[in-house]
């Protein structure tokens, strides 16, 4: 079945493009994986800096870095649904304190061995 195209030529059937050779179809795929690792890079950037922004709020001076570092990182680990259920577990006692009263009077110093929760 020929057909008539806008440039006056006919076509006959489907048009035969040239196959890409094993390399050229590599050197393709590896392109798009990069591009694909990028944006999930940007993405993840983006994210954490969404998160980082909530922290500005929260007074986390109250906490030595070590402490709010291996509290998120538990938190992380166990996943944000089991740390929140664990935490609200706890006593009222344990969850309020005077505002402007740091709830922690040890040293970071004085934590103890530098050793992982993992």
């Amino acid at each position: 079945m020929a057909n008539k195209g806008d440039g006056g030529q006919t076509i006959e059937g489907p048009m035969d493009m040239p196959k890409k050779t094993d390399r050229e179809r590599l050197a393709d795929l590896e392109a798009r994986q990069r591009m694909m690792a990028e944006e999930v890079e940007k993405t993840r950037r983006a994210l954490r800096g969404k998160c980082a922004e909530i922290v500005t709020d929260l007074p986390v001076e109250d906490l030595t870095e070590r402490e709010f570092r291996d509290l998120l990182a538990a938190a992380i680990r166990c996943g944000g649904a089991a740390a929140v259920t664990a935490l609200r577990a706890l006593p009222e006692a344990c969850t309020s304190s005077q505002p402007g009263t740091p709830t922690n009077t040890r040293s970071s110093r004085r934590d103890g061995p530098a050793t992982s929760m993992a």
